[in-house]
C-alpha cells in the first residue's frame, strides 16, 4: 500500500505558473496585447490570468492607463523574483536538453532581411537534412542588446567581433544593384544607364532601415557613386514610399511598384528565378564591408553548430 504524503505547503501556496508566465510577459512588454502575441494566446486570456494572479496575491500588479500598463511597486518586486526564476528554469532545461543526443538545440541570430530573404527559402532543405536539430531563429536589428539569458550559438551580421567568446569567419562582401520586375520595366521609360533611373520610381530604405544592411547606402548615395545627382531631375518624381523594413521594400518591387536597391546576397535568388530583373548592369561593390559568421567558441565543436556552419558556408 502506497504511503500517504502530506500536502506540500510550498507547492500548495504557489500561484499558477501559467498566470505567472502571462504576468512576466506583460511586465516585459508593458502591454497585454504584446504579451499575448509573444505567448501565442489571446489578449483576453492574458488579462484573465493576470486578474486571477492579482486576486490570489491580494494586490494590484499593474497600473492601467489606456492600452499601456506599468508595474505597481508590488508588481516590480514580484517581477524581479519571477523573471529570475524563469531564467533559472530555462537555463536548467537547456543544459538537460543539450545532454540529450536525440535533440540538438541551435540558436541562430541575424537581421530580419537576411532571415526572410536568404534563410527562409533554404530552411526547409536544411531541416529535412538535419531532423535532429531544433533550430531557433532570432531576427533582430539590435545585435548588441539582447534579453537576459539569450546567448545565440551563431550570429550572422556585419560585425567581425559581435561580442566576447565568439570566433568570426568572413562570408561575403556587399554588392548592390537596382532591381525591378519585367512588368515595371515594360511600363517604364527605357532604362539603360544610371542616369535613366532619375525619373523612375525609386523604392528606398529609411535611414533607420539602412542599419540592417549598409548604413550609408541609399538611392542618393548609390546614384552619386555613379555620378548621377538626383536633385538634377528635370521633372521631380514623387517618391511614394520608404520603409525601415527591407523585406517590405523588396515585396513592393515584386508587386511592380518601382525600382529597389538589391543587395546581391538577399535578391540574387529572385533575380536568378526571374522574379526580379536588373534593369541596368551597373552595381557597386563594397569589398571593405563584409558579412561574418560569428560562432560561440564554447559551442563551436558541437555537432549542430558544425553542421550549420558547414551548410551555410557551402551555400554561400
Amino acid at each position: 500500500m502506497a504511503k500517504h504524503s502530506d500536502p506540500d505547503q510550498t507547492l500548495m501556496k504557489m500561484p499558477s505558473l501559467r498566470a505567472v508566465k502571462s504576468f512576466v510577459a506583460a511586465a516585459k512588454y508593458q502591454s497585454f496585447t504584446r504579451a499575448a502575441e509573444s505567448l501565442c494566446v489571446t489578449q483576453a486570456a492574458v488579462s484573465r490570468q493576470i486578474r486571477e494572479l492579482e486576486d490570489y496575491l491580494g494586490t494590484v500588479l499593474f497600473i492601467r492607463s489606456g492600452r499601456t500598463v506599468t508595474l505597481s511597486p508590488e508588481g516590480s518586486v514580484f517581477y524581479d523574483a519571477a523573471q529570475l526564476s524563469f531564467i533559472n528554469i530555462s537555463q536548467a532545461a537547456e543544459r538537460i536538453r543539450i545532454k540529450n543526443p536525440l535533440r540538438q538545440p541551435l540558436v541562430i541570430c541575424c537581421s530580419p532581411a537576411f532571415a526572410s530573404l536568404w534563410i527562409q527559402p533554404r530552411l526547409p532543405a536544411f531541416l529535412a537534412a538535419n531532423a535532429d536539430i531544433e533550430l531557433t531563429l532570432i531576427a533582430t536589428q539590435d545585435f548588441l542588446s539582447m534579453e537576459a539569458g539569450v546567448q545565440p550559438d551563431i550570429f550572422i551580421n556585419k560585425m567581425s567581433r559581435v561580442r566576447e567568446g565568439y570566433s568570426s569567419t568572413r562570408l561575403f562582401h556587399d554588392v548592390v544593384y537596382p532591381v525591378c520586375t519585367k512588368k515595371y520595366l515594360r511600363n517604364c521609360h527605357a532604362l539603360a544607364t544610371p542616369e535613366d533611373l532619375r525619373d523612375a520610381i525609386l523604392l528606398d530604405l529609411s535611414p533607420y532601415g539602412r542599419s540592417q544592411l549598409a548604413e550609408h547606402v541609399d538611392w542618393k548615395v548609390w546614384l552619386s557613386l555613379h555620378d548621377v545627382d538626383v536633385s538634377s531631375r528635370a521633372n521631380p518624381v514623387h517618391q511614394p514610399f520608404s520603409s525601415n523594413d527591407y523585406n517590405t521594400v523588396i515585396q513592393l518591387a515584386i508587386a511592380d511598384q518601382g525600382v529597389a536597391l538589391g543587395w546581391h546576397h538577399l535578391v540574387g535568388d529572385l533575380v536568378a528565378k526571374g522574379t526580379l530583373v536588373r534593369p541596368i548592369p551597373d552595381e557597386i561593390v563594397h569589398k571593405d564591408r563584409c558579412h561574418y559568421l560569428n560562432v560561440r567558441e564554447d559551442r563551436s565543436e558541437s555537432d549542430a553548430c558544425r553542421r550549420f556552419r558547414d551548410w551555410i558556408v557551402g551555400q554561400l
